[in-house]
């Protein structure tokens, strides 16, 4: 029989008299606590749940408090059946205790038994309810609770209203929220610094940052619970910058904030990369003794990692006290994504005690350096040493298999992933497809890729997509994005490797579908894919197109310039090509050394002989671009083909370097062109010299 149920037999049987308490009682009591003192608490509990008798409620209200702290269920069960056993009418404190108790332990149930079997309820009753809802994990139920607490017109304290927002909350809900405020203002709780708080805390996790702010500055004296709430929030709203001014502002109130106030301001400066802040920030830990905290010590090993600033956060990785798994973790991946893999090792192989978050960390940097060996090595060690891989161990075991080309070890993964039952992870079977695409097994991709119907997702397609267009098999990419078309809806990037396979394939035809596939359904043109779409209508020789994606373009950096200005040189558009160079320099784009390989293009194709020198002067004297070997090219062509034979011979031998074979053959060709016996016979000479001789 469950302790709610003797209560309720109990309570109503009305002959039950309250008998007169054993001496022994206070005998009892006293192993009790012996007991408890020494951290027996079950030998504690048997001998209360052996005794017939009613004891201290004090002493009830202790062994809640202590069993709820061990989350010992079992001793809370004893304790609450023995109390319904031995008190005829045991308090109403007392079983909103018991609520707690069961709630801290994560046993919903038996809290809800028991709070439907009280005669009597109290305010304490409901709220006990309400956060036995919350801790465990029932946040709509702690609504539900608080919603028929109103109703049954039980007076609601900060307590409750603090409780009632926090499930607001963790459901996000932003409506209820706010009818909850309005009960708040109705009852007077404005002023309430722990009700306010959570407003502050409920509106900022619904990402109405406006009213969090409004209410956080109606607070007249916040706490540091409440400044950290508002750092923390404006922090997950990705509004790092405003986190920092608050932390710094907290200062002003003369609070001392929070270790986790630190924490959140060093995450905040991590991800703007703010090494002032952050420093100024580790300057006022240490001023105040929070550098030794451990929350503190992490985010700014983090912090400095992030920033770039790794000797400063090996400083602070070598303070006495610093060296736990988190920090270690942190700097053996810091140097590992360093490239510095050398220091990386050490770090590790010096390391106590390891999880799975640092042997990922390793083999990461392994991956990132290109070490294929040593990761291939590091895996085996890995299987060797450690049985807790996760999904992301899986992940870069493929990332090896897919840099060493090796798919037969990538199936040997895929067997494992199998055997561990992972393969229905979607990144994991993503990573799959990925490294099958990238060893060149394109059947056994197709394969897989049909195996992941039910879990595959625009990734998978992506990955599929990409691999074909790459081969430049653009009809098997396009069929594929038919079919993509009934799953699901088409990343935007996908569009980009689409253009590029149809212009490697001259596919004028199949690009136009796309670029009209994208302006139906409302895509954003940005200039990665305003440059895809003109490469590949410049490549298909459609300049007009090219022109018109040109014109529409939201906004024209280098790049698009450039592919504009290369497009029209390949079609023969030397004027165009001038003409769109003189529109980008009055609007104030400054070019680069492509942009003069295209303008001396340009000059080739129309004849531009004086023009050409112009620019290619100007390189270094006005635009400060150091001509490249491209560049000498185009003026060697330049001078070849219209006969400028003395400007040639001077240009060769100014140039601060020999000049290759090709361009030897280039001028030998001229002398043949243009009759010049005595060019012919000099440059002859050098043109079939070996060619390693020339430098």
């Amino acid at each position: 029989m469950s302790g709610a149920s003797i209560l309720s037999s109990l309570l109503s049987n009305k002959t039950l008299n309250l008998q007169t308490r054993p001496a022994n009682v206070k005998s009892l009591t006293k192993q009790i606590l012996s007991h408890l003192e020494a951290n027996r608490l079950k030998q504690a509990v048997s001998i209360l749940f052996a005794s017939p008798d009613c004891f201290a409620y004090s002493l009830y209200a202790h062994l809640f408090q202590v069993c709820s702290s061990n989350h010992a269920i079992i001793e809370v069960r004893k304790v609450e059946s023995q109390l319904l056993g031995a008190c005829p009418t045991p308090p109403t404190f007392l079983l909103n205790r018991a609520i707690d108790a069961f709630g801290k332990c994560r046993c919903l149930d038996d809290a809800k038994e028991l709070f439907d079997e009280m005669p009597q309820r109290d305010g304490g009753s409901w709220n006990a309810m309400i956060r036995a809802c919350l801790q465990c994990g029932r946040p709509e139920k702690a609504l539900s609770c608080f919603v028929d607490m109103h109703k049954q017109g039980v007076y609601a304290n900060d307590v409750t209203f603090s409780s009632a927002l926090r499930a607001c909350g963790d459901v996000l809900e932003l409506c209820l929220s706010r009818q909850i405020h309005g009960l708040i203002v109705k009852y007077g709780f404005c002023e309430n610094v722990i009700v306010g708080s959570s407003l502050v805390d409920v509106y900022g996790k619904c990402e109405a940052m406006s009213e969090s702010r409004r209410i956080f500055d109606e607070i007249g004296n916040p706490n540091n619970v409440t400044w950290n709430i508002i750092v923390r929030r404006y922090l997950e709203i990705g509004d790092e910058n405003e986190a920092v001014v608050m932390f710094f502002k907290m200062f002003r109130a003369k609070l001392r904030p929070l270790s986790y106030t630190f924490s959140n301001a060093l995450v905040a400066c991590s991800d703007m990369r703010a090494i002032k802040e952050g420093i100024q920030i580790h300057g006022v830990a240490t001023k105040i003794n929070f550098e030794e905290e451990e929350v503190v010590l992490s985010s700014l090993i983090d912090m400095y990692v992030k920033c770039g600033e790794i000797e400063s956060a090996r400083r602070v990785f070598d303070l006495p006290g610093s060296r736990d798994l988190i920090s270690c973790t942190s700097m053996v991946s810091a140097y590992a994504m360093s490239g510095r893999m050398r220091e990386a090792k050490e770090l590790f192989d010096e390391m106590p005690e390891r999880n799975i978050v640092s042997w990922n960390a390793l083999l990461a940097g392994y991956i990132r350096s290109l070490q294929w060996e040593e990761a291939l090595d590091f895996v085996y060690l890995m299987c060797r040493t450690t049985e807790n891989i996760d999904h992301i161990t899986f992940q870069l075991m493929l990332n090896v298999c897919s840099g060493l080309s090796d798919v037969d070890m990538g199936k040997q993964v895929h067997g494992f992933i199998y055997r561990h039952g992972l393969s229905s992870n979607t990144v994991i079977g993503n990573a799959l497809l990925d490294m099958y695409c990238k060893c060149g097994n394109l059947r056994s991709a197709g394969v897989w890729f049909h195996q992941m119907r039910q879990s595959r997702d625009s990734v998978s397609w992506n990955v599929l997509l990409t691999s074909y267009a790459r081969r430049q098999m653009s009809e098997q990419a396009m069929s594929i994005f038919r079919e993509m078309q009934w799953e699901t809806k088409p990343h935007k990037f996908i569009f980009a490797t689409l253009l590029a396979a149809c212009a490697n394939t001259f596919a004028l035809e199949q690009g136009k579908q796309i670029h009209g596939f994208m302006i139906r359904n409302g895509y954003d043109i940005d200039t990665v894919i305003a440059g895809a779409l003109l490469d590949m209508y410049s490549k298909c020789r459609c300049l007009e197109y090219a022109l018109i994606v040109f014109r529409e373009a939201d906004k024209r950096d280098l790049v698009l310039w450039n592919s504009m200005i290369l497009g029209c040189c390949h079609l023969g558009r030397g004027k165009l090509a001038l003409r769109l160079f003189r529109f980008m320099e009055e609007e104030g784009t400054k070019p680069d050394n492509v942009t003069f390989q295209g303008i001396l293009l340009a000059c080739v194709y129309e004849g531009h002989v004086d023009l050409a020198r112009q620019y290619f002067n100007s390189m270094s004297s006005k635009y400060c671009i150091i001509p490249r070997l491209e560049h000498y090219e185009c003026i060697i062509e330049l001078f070849s083909r219209y006969g400028c034979m003395n400007e040639l011979e001077n240009f060769i031998k100014e140039m601060p370097f020999d000049p290759t074979v090709p361009m030897l053959t280039r001028v030998v060709d001229a002398c043949k062109e243009h009759h010049l016996r005595r060019l012919l016979k000099k440059h002859q000479r050098h043109a079939r010299s070996d060619p390693h001789e020339i430098q």
